[in-house]
């Protein structure tokens, strides 16, 4: 698990977005948009696409990560054979890691490339960073007993290239660092952008060239469509849910209401009562559990508590319909 992140994604994944994670991204310009004297719809919806592009930002430069680290490796058997005095290792060095079959494809793909520059993303202005990562891996366990090991073949180049990755490179400190100050949605992305690239690794076969990267969206655009119409029914829906959990919650005063559990309400009552082949239990779940990492201790069985009294209410007033097989009761 990666250090700073949330512990929070499950499954496969075909794209760099999942809808736990589309919540999240909601969550946090909702808790903006209502912390905001303004309240501007329209530049929270704007900050909202900002986040999810931030996010293929952030997968696209950990890929180029590890594809740069061949180059500063390269460099380092180049700078040893130009010592006044060089050792035999110096003369003789071990060229496992630059010669790591998945990695030269990171570092040579046209795809990754294009990408990187279509989004502006790159290490130009990083290099001690990276340099700072690349010095620190040189001593990690994984890099050490990968490089003494005789083991052989593309299968471990690459098991040993994502050990490296996931314990090492994406946990080093001065980076997560640099996240935190850089973007204030990456600290929540990285858990998610560095599952994904590793199973963008995991797809490199032997032979291949080229890596295949992940789309954002999925050509059906259906997370897309969940995104953006959660965010606007929750808005649109703002005051009717506040009400309903304002008489949900009779022995609370609304203000006393931590204000991250009145937007993840107000999420699930949007949630249920606009997505039809969404099962209650479902939507139930996710917010009780999204209250966990991102609200009091005490949060969840609240939620909970007041969500499952308003979702009978509103199944029972015909406002909550659900369709589907298995959905309809």
């Amino acid at each position: 698990m990666f250090s700073k992140a949330r512990p929070y994604f499950c499954g496969q994944f075909t794209t760099m977005l999942n809808r736990r994670h589309l919540r999240i991204k909601i969550l946090h310009v909702l808790f903006g948009y209502y912390q905001d004297e303004d309240r501007d719809p329209k530049r929270s919806r704007q900050a909202l696409d900002h986040s999810t592009q931030k996010m293929q930002e952030l997968y696209l430069m950990l890929l180029d990560m590890v594809g740069s680290m061949q180059a500063l490796a390269i460099e380092r058997i180049e700078a040893g054979y130009k010592k006044q005095l060089p050792s035999p290792e110096d003369l003789n060095p071990n060229t496992k890691f630059v010669t790591n079959k998945p990695l030269r494809v990171l570092a040579n793909s046209k795809h990754l490339r294009k990408a990187c520059d279509a989004h502006g993303v790159g290490w130009a202005n990083r290099q001690e960073l990276l340099k700072a990562i690349f010095r620190a891996l040189l001593d990690h366990e994984e890099y050490t007993e990968y490089m003494a090991s005789e083991e052989r073949g593309f299968q471990v180049d690459r098991e040993s290239l994502v050990r490296m990755f996931r314990k090492h490179m994406v946990n080093f400190d001065l980076f997560q660092d640099m996240l935190e100050e850089e973007s204030i949605f990456w600290v929540d992305d990285l858990d998610l952008a560095a599952s994904m690239a590793i199973k963008t690794i995991k797809t490199i076969k032997e032979g291949d060239e080229e890596v295949e990267l992940l789309p954002l969206w999925r050509d059906d655009d259906d997370d897309k469509a969940f995104m953006e119409d959660l965010f606007t029914q929750t808005l649109a829906l703002g005051e009717e849910s506040e009400a309903l959990i304002k008489e949900g919650a009779q022995n609370w005063e609304l203000e006393r209401i931590a204000t991250t559990d009145r937007i993840l309400m107000k999420m699930a009552l949007a949630e249920a009562r606009t997505f039809e082949s969404i099962p209650l239990k479902v939507t139930l779940n996710e917010y009780i559990e999204l209250s966990k990492y991102y609200s009091t201790p005490k949060s969840h069985g609240f939620i909970n508590g007041i969500l499952d009294q308003l979702f009978t209410k509103l199944k029972e007033g015909g406002k909550i319909k659900k369709v589907g097989r298995g959905l309809i009761e």
